[in-house]
């Protein structure tokens, strides 16, 4: 018989239907791997296979990366890249990252998952587009299914280098038959097209700055042909205009659309310097953005324009990038300072702390093109979170337990439910040894560093 999970008690549920409900007192009734019912502790069932008390506790709907290069945690404050712009420092780690091996795609894979896990994310997309050695993007994939995080996996790639006028090194782009043909075999070998499939694969070009528009129309012909996601960075600086300008002709917006890369199966990283013209293309077409508000700040590339984008139909999700250019990924940290950072830039009305909540969850779900996560509803995936809000952090902010958990500082979650399973609990995470995570992944970043201090 299907396993039943009953999550009651809460102090306040977050359900984020199309009421956006909160409910005191609420609780989740799961079957499987699937919500049956949601509302008051009063009236859902009182028996369960399993029951989780969430007295205390606020219950939300597990948050949705839709950026990240988590092979960068081995980089992290990385001397020589800690005070660049996006050019200057994608070339100071280029050469380091030149030297990454399958067996550090893994390790950094399950660091960042873990990070992401505990602080309250339960879907995460990651754009690995360097494969130097014997790297692929089975590593990451099999990383993501031992932690137990729900993953959309995105082939990138980079065929542009140096010689040819690209910024990356000849040293890390791959040819472009290649990268389309493993694309294929990885669509083929791991993509669930089912409703609450835990992975999924997307095709993902890394830049209009790394690959040709050769690859970037013939990446988008395959990924319809298998109707799969597609996924790039764009617009993300000023100098980034400025290369499409002068190579295209075109601003970012009008070449993604000249390359077939707008429309709903269509999410872009970034676009801090996206114009009016392409914020109203990208909200008729309804193509997403990954807004990713530490790695914009970090790098000083602007305040991306949300306000203008949510108010033009824009779906928008939250990404905490790679941790080379964040060097943290803290999803509810992400979502107070997407918060903070469209005050800073548009006025304290331009982003309330519930909207920030609805960015991270439904938002991001949206630009993955998903309708199974994202929220708390009979019929959706059974991924919620729990924060404690007896913590020192929220002391004083009870009136507004929902506000709090963004205006206050960001909290570890203490019980993370992924597709039914409970995958952390108090505050620990069960799938990994965390230890033996953090360990690990230390010795690598150390041989890293020094194997591209030797390659010097």
């Amino acid at each position: 018989m299907t396993k039943t999970l009953l999550v009651r008690n809460a102090q306040v549920l977050v359900t984020m239907d199309q009421q956006r409900r909160e409910i005191a007192d609420g609780a989740v009734f799961i079957r499987g791997h699937v919500i049956e019912a949601v509302g008051p502790s009063s009236e859902l069932p009182q028996t369960a296979d399993e029951i989780v008390d969430a007295k205390g506790k606020l219950v939300m709907p597990g948050m949705v990366n839709t950026h990240h290069h988590m092979y960068q945690s081995l980089t992290r404050a990385f001397p020589g890249a800690q005070d660049g712009e996006l050019f200057d420092w994608l070339t100071s780690l280029y050469p380091v990252w030149a030297n990454l091996r399958g067996e550090m795609i893994h390790a950094s894979t399950q660091t960042a998952m873990a990070e992401l896990m505990l602080s309250g994310c339960t879907t995460s997309s990651d754009h690995l587009y360097i494969y130097p050695n014997d790297c692929r993007l089975d590593d990451s994939i099999e990383a993501a299914q031992e932690i137990g995080m729900r993953f959309h996996a995105t082939r990138g790639a980079m065929s542009v280098g140096k010689s040819r006028g690209g910024l990356p090194p000849d040293s890390v782009v791959e040819e472009e038959d290649a990268i389309i043909k493993d694309t294929q075999r990885l669509i083929e070998t791991w993509h669930d097209p089912s409703r609450h499939a835990m992975l999924r694969i997307a095709v993902a070009p890394c830049s209009p700055f790394s690959v040709s528009q050769d690859l970037m129309r013939e990446a988008a012909n395959l990924a319809r042909s298998y109707r799969v996601s597609m996924h790039t960075h764009l617009a993300e600086t000023a100098g980034d205009v400025a290369y499409s300008r002068e190579r295209f002709g075109m601003t970012p917006a009008q070449y993604a659309e000249s390359c077939g890369w707008v429309g709903h199966d269509v999410w872009h990283a970034h676009c801090v310097q996206l114009d009016d013209a392409g914020i109203a293309l990208f909200g008729h077409t309804g193509t997403g953005v990954a807004h990713c508000p530490c790695s914009n700040m970090r790098l000083a590339s602007g305040i991306a324009p949300v306000r203008k984008m949510l108010d033009a139909g824009v779906p928008v999700g939250l990404g905490v990038d790679g941790s080379a250019s964040n060097d943290g990924a803290h999803m509810l940290g992400e979502a107070r300072q997407a918060m903070l950072l469209q005050r800073v830039g548009f006025g304290p009305a331009a982003l309330s702390a519930r909207q920030a909540l609805e960015v991270a969850t439904l938002g991001g779900a949206k630009v993955l093109n998903r309708d199974d996560i994202g929220a708390l509803a009979p019929g959706m995936s059974a991924d919620l979170v729990m924060y404690r809000l007896d913590g020192l952090n929220f002391a004083g902010g009870l009136l507004d337990p929902v506000a709090a958990l963004v205006f206050c500082s960001p909290a570890q979650v203490d019980c993370s439910i992924v597709h039914g399973r409970v995958v952390i609990r108090d505050g620990q995470l069960l799938t990994v040894s965390l230890g033996n995570v953090v360990e690990r992944h230390n010795r690598l970043a150390r041989e890293l560093a020094e194997a591209a201090r030797v390659a010097r």
